[in-house]
C-alpha cells in the first residue's frame, strides 16, 4: 500500500528560550525522546539545525524535520511547554526543581524558494524584556522585512543571531503562504502564545529525574 500520497513533512523546534543551562540539558534529552518516538511510529526524522549549549549533553535549541503518514496528528501531542522535574546537574545546591522548555511547530520552507535575498531588509537589534547581562550587551534579535509585500517578521527568543534568523525566516515563509491579513494575525498570535506559555507551565509533557522518565503526557491524562 502506498503511503507517500498522504505523507507530510513538518518541523518541530525545541527551545530553551532564555532559560539556563538546565533547560538546555532538557532540550538535548527531549530531542532524543522525540526522535525515538517518531521512529517507533514509522516516521522519518533528521536534525536540520542545532544550537549547542556550553556543557556536555546540552542544546539551546534544535530544529527537527519529521516526515511520514499521520505526522500532523502525532506532532500535535508534542507542541507546547514541556516540564522536567529534577535537581540541577550543574548547580547541586540550587533549590529549583522545575524546568521548562518549549516545542513549536513550524512549516518547512517550500522546495522552490519563494524568498530571494535581494528582497529582504534584515535588521539586528537588542531584544527587550528579561534575559540578564547577555541580552543587554549583545544584539542577537532579528527583524526581517519582505520588501515586495511589506511583511515584517522578527525573532528574539534565542541567544544566537543565527538561530533567531532561522526562526524569523521560517515565520516569513509561513506568512507568505497564508497572505490574508486575518490569517497572518491569527498565526502570529498562536505562535507567540506558545512562547508566553513556556515560562508559566500548562505542560503537555512532564519528565522526571536524570533518566528523563515520562510521568505525564496530555494525550494520556485529563489533568
Amino acid at each position: 500500500m502506498e503511503s507517500s500520497a498522504s505523507s507530510s513533512t513538518l518541523w518541530l523546534q525545541i527551545t530553551s528560550g532564555r532559560g539556563p543551562e538546565e533547560c538546555a540539558w532538557v532540550v538535548y534529552h527531549l530531542a532524543e525522546r522525540l526522535e525515538e518516538k517518531a521512529h517507533e511510529q514509522g516516521l522519518r526524522s533528521h536534525r536540520v539545525h542545532e544550537e549547542p549549549g556550553s556543557s556536555k549533553e546540552t542544546l539551546r535549541s534544535v530544529l527537527i524535520e519529521v516526515e511520514g503518514e499521520g505526522v500532523e496528528g502525532w506532532a500535535s501531542h508534542w507542541v507546547g511547554t514541556v516540564q522536567w522535574i529534577g535537581r540541577s546537574l550543574f548547580r547541586p545546591t540550587h533549590k529549583r526543581k522545575n524546568w521548562f522548555v518549549g516545542v513549536e511547530l513550524l512549516e518547512p520552507p517550500p522546495d522552490v524558494p519563494s524568498v530571494q535575498e535581494k528582497d529582504l531588509s534584515v535588521e539586528v537589534y537588542r531584544g527587550s524584556g528579561p534575559g540578564g547581562q547577555h541580552r543587554n550587551k549583545v544584539s542577537t534579535a532579528i527583524r526581517i522585512t519582505h520588501q515586495p509585500t511589506g511583511i515584517v517578521v522578527q525573532a528574539e527568543e534565542e541567544r544566537s543571531q543565527t538561530a533567531n534568523r532561522r526562526r524569523a525566516m521560517a515565520r516569513l515563509e509561513q506568512t507568505l503562504q497564508t497572505r490574508g491579513e486575518v490569517q497572518e494575525k491569527r498565526a502570529s498570535q498562536q505562535r507567540w502564545s506558545q512562547h508566553n506559555a513556556l515560562e508559566r507551565g500548562n505542560a503537555v509533557r512532564v519528565y522526571r529525574g536524570e533518566r528523563f522518565r515520562l510521568v505525564r503526557a496530555s494525550e494520556l491524562s485529563v489533568s
